[in-house]
């Protein structure tokens, strides 16, 4: 019984850390969305002034 209850204490870390990296993966991906035209526009901007 020992063992199953370790698995089951490791499945749900695991199922942790994925849910954290999806989390993160959602916020990076909003945030490239709504900040790419703006950061496209400052590279434009430092390229025409050389």
């Amino acid at each position: 019984m020992l063992f199953l209850n370790d698995e089951g204490q490791r499945g749900q870390g695991l199922m942790e850390y994925a849910l954290v990296l999806a989390l993160v993966a959602v916020v990076v991906i909003l945030v490239i969305s709504l900040l790419g035209p703006q950061i496209g526009n400052m590279y434009s901007r430092i390229t025409s002034g050389w």
